[in-house]
């Protein structure tokens, strides 16, 4: 597909007027609708602290076409959100905006959000490997001597996080988690979180994808049935590399939007934008390729390719 076709094939931003907006975040338009929740993922994507002012065609229906199949996937180990993402099952008032919504959206039950994302790792990278280079363990886990970066952990290790006052993720311990959350509840989703990430792992590696690490979010019903919620298994939220070209020691190439932090990384490095204002324009090749990389990434794991357009 032409770079420059591909490039005018985006939805930004939604805005349903006979709809209450309940949340708008970086990449998810959230609206209250009939005691439910109306999640629709946009085409918007971030990069060095920006939400950038191009998006990404496409990348709202991977992420939400992916969630779906790790949703139905994952049923018997984890209970989800899901009500329905049947463009045609949803209320007629929404009929209207048909076009908006197929392919990128779901209607969802509201849940108590676990204020802790549930982060596992199975190999060692990102924001772990540099805790690993200054103390030797991540969140506090006392990690082997000696590890490279992209190593294969001995296990796969829970590393939760919490959102601090400036919105990006911050490590915290296992013991603060329980603070956060209580000592049953945490061992709870440390458990399930590391089931999870298991099962598909396996399923993954079968199909030429590593899941190098990923985080889940989860709420609770009024009767507190405990349910994972958002996104999962994403290449939003999980390091998607290659399996065929698989290197330790150094950092892996990956299902996401690794071309377009290459690009304005070079930016930086040349000296022609300093990281303190918004990125300039994204040439249509540096679009193209990143969705091309979110694409691939359900083509490999779900085993079709995804049908494309709105």
């Amino acid at each position: 597909m032409a770079a420059s076709s591909i490039v005018n094939r985006v939805l930004l931003q939604t805005d349903f007027p006979e709809l209450t907006l309940h949340a708008r975040g970086k990449v998810r338009d959230l609206y209250s609708l009939d005691g439910l929740l109306l999640f629709v993922a946009t085409d918007r994507i971030s990069a060095f602290d920006y939400v950038l002012a191009m998006g990404i065609p496409e990348k709202g229906r991977v992420l939400t076409q992916l969630s779906l199949f790790w949703f139905d996937f994952l049923k018997d180990v984890v209970s989800n959100h899901l009500v329905t993402a049947n463009v045609d099952e949803y209320p007629a008032l929404l009929a209207r905006y048909a076009g908006q919504l197929r392919g990128r959206s779901m209607l969802v039950n509201k849940a108590q959000m676990i204020d802790v994302e549930c982060v596992v790792r199975g190999y060692i990278s990102g924001s772990g490997w540099k805790d690993y280079q200054r103390t030797g363990s991540v969140c506090g886990i006392k990690l082997p001597p000696g590890l490279r970066e992209s190593d294969k952990l001995p296990e796969p290790i829970f590393t939760p996080a919490s959102k601090a006052q400036s919105g990006h993720d911050e490590n915290i311990s296992f013991e603060d988690m329980c603070q956060c959350t209580g000592r049953e509840m945490a061992e709870q989703l440390r458990d399930l979180s590391i089931k999870i990430y298991n099962t598909a792992a396996d399923y993954a590696a079968a199909r030429g994808i590593i899941i190098a690490d990923t985080k889940f979010e989860f709420g609770t019903t009024p009767d507190g049935t405990l349910l994972v919620i958002d996104e999962v298994l994403t290449p939003d939220s999980s390091r998607f590399w290659p399996a065929d070209r698989y290197t330790p020691g150094t950092g892996q190439p990956s299902f996401d939007k690794q071309p377009l932090r290459d690009f304005l990384a070079g930016l930086k490095d040349q000296g022609k934008w300093d990281g303190n204002e918004p990125p300039p324009p994204l040439p249509p090749v540096v679009i193209a390729a990143t969705s091309a990389r979110y694409r691939e990434a359900y083509r490999l794991i779900t085993g079709k390719a995804l049908e494309v357009g709105r």
